[in-house]
Order: structure tokens, then sequence, then C-alpha cells
């Protein structure tokens, strides 16, 4: 099983920002109408918060309950200032020992250094989020995570992968060059660690080159095509390391330039005006149309 991004290079390209800056938005996938609407830079945030989790072979109930306490710190954006010399997505100090102001900057090394204190935590996953989040921040208002735990659970269920075909951006670009595939290979290692490329994946993920009308225009597109495979820290199943995979793609669309997400017989498009996951079918031989194949193709 394989998930294949495109990322191309658009001929009309974006900026966020502004009242009609890009979201995105997760729904519930229990089908009682409960959704989170957050920005492209949230969404970047709450994908990284999530793949560090799993990395560690967290619990989703853990990555909530990190996801709600950077939701209220912060606001899942990683600022530069705060309270005294709070920093950061989860308004870490660095007088108070949680590192450097450089490291405490660096998202993914936040949210491992937030892990490290909530597992020590006894019971942490049966006790209220709230208290949960307190134990490990020691926030003057320890009864302010509790509001951002329905979003926070529904963020969780599809970065997790545990909720298929959830999550959706619009996908506008950022004015900023694209980063093609080696970038979101980058990104991907930096977020998954290096078993989220093996050099089997490597390989693989070299990409194809082809071509494709954009605005009227020919724009060239690369495809990066990483394998669902190889041991999973949390335990999931392999069809939800894949949509973790698939979900933190779409996440990361605006920044890194990713037009299109590929993944279990769904495709999510850039540019979309409803962002939907929709169905995707091949053509085969002599026109007939036969069942997705891992990549839509």
């Amino acid at each position: 099983m394989v998930l294949c991004a495109v990322a191309g290079y658009l001929v009309v390209q974006y900026v966020t920002g502004g009242a009609d800056a890009p979201g995105c938005k997760v729904v519930s996938g229990k089908g009682d109408g409960a959704e989170y609407e957050f920005t492209p830079e949230q969404a970047v945030n709450a994908a990284t918060i999530t793949a560090v989790g799993t990395g560690r072979g967290l619990p989703e109930r853990a990555v909530a309950i990190a996801l709600a306490t950077s939701i209220q710190e912060s606001g899942l954006r990683n600022i530069t200032h705060g309270d005294r010399d709070s920093l950061g997505l989860f308004q870490q100090r660095p007088s108070q020992g949680w590192g450097t102001e450089r490291q405490i900057m660096d998202p993914a090394y936040a949210a491992g250094k937030f892990y490290e204190h909530l597992v020590k935590v006894s019971g942490y996953t049966k006790m209220p989020l709230t208290e949960a989040a307190q134990r490990v921040q020691r926030s003057g208002y320890p009864e302010a995570y509790a509001k951002h735990e329905p979003d926070a659970v529904l963020l969780a269920a599809a970065l997790t992968g545990t909720s298929p075909a959830t999550l959706t951006c619009d996908g506008r670009q950022a004015a900023t060059q694209a980063a093609g595939p080696d970038g979101v290979r980058d990104a991907l290692v930096k977020d998954f660690g290096r078993d989220a490329l093996d050099t089997t994946a490597e390989d693989v993920a070299k990409g194809t080159k082809s071509s494709s009308a954009a605005t009227g225009d020919t724009a060239g597109e690369r495809t990066l095509i990483v394998p669902v495979t190889g041991h999973d820290p949390a335990k999931r199943t392999v069809r939800q390391r894949g949509w973790q995979l698939a979900h933190w793609a779409v996440a990361n669309a605006s920044a890194l330039h990713i037009q299109s997400v590929t993944y279990a017989g769904r495709r999510w498009t850039a540019g979309n005006t409803q962002s939907e996951w929709r169905a995707v079918q091949s053509t085969g031989a002599g026109g007939r149309r036969r069942p997705p194949g891992p990549c839509g193709s």
C-alpha cells in the first residue's frame, strides 16, 4: 500500500493571510456533524505534534492531550512571545529547563518535550484531559484545557489515521518557492523520522515526471510515492498509518505546495471548492474501468 503526493509548481499562486486566508477543516468520522476549522499554519503544527506522538508509540489519547494543550497555550501557532519567557507551541520556558529558545521554537522538539513529561504522569490516559495537561503545564488556569477537548479529539482521530478522509484544506499556495518532492521528503523525515522513507522507498520516492495543465498553462509536476510499510511504533494498522500520512500531506499542502494526495482509492485535490476526498477510478486496457489501485492508477 502506498501514498502518492503530487508536489508541483502552480502557474498562479495565492498569498495566504487576511480575511480570505485559506482554511482547513476536520469533521467527525461518526457522522454526528462535529467539525473544527483551522488555518494551514495550525494544520502544519498539529500534524507535527501528532507525528511526534505516534513516532514515540503513544496512543491517540496522548495526541489529543497534546493538541488541546497547544490550542490553549498558543492557538497551535509557533509564537515567539508569551508570559515572561514562554515560547512556542506549548509556551515552554527556557528558564524552567524546557530547552534553549532555539530548541523550543522547533515544533518537533517542543512536542517531544511535552510528551516526555506527559508519559511520566501515572494513569494520564484515564484521567480527565484537562488534569493530564495541567500536570505537565502547571498553568495558572488549570481548567482552561477542557474547552478544547472536542476539537483536539477530532484532530487526533484524523491525524493519527483512525478516522479516514476526514481532514481537508483548500490548499491554496503561499507565494513561496514550491518545495517539490525533495522538500516533501525532507519534511516527512523531520516529522516522522527516517523510517518514513526506507532505502527502497527512497528509490521510489525520486518520483516520475509528467505534465499537467494549470490555469490554462502547462506546469511540471513530480510525484512522490511513499510506501506505507514497516514497523509502526504506535501499533496501528497499515491503513491507519496510511491515512495519517495522507492527512499529514493535506495539512502541509499550502506550505509544501502539494497539489494532490491519493490513498486507498480516494483523492484530495488542492483548489477543489469543497476540498473533498473523492473516489478515483483508473482506466485499464481497452478503456475499461477498473478498481482504484493504491495510487489511484
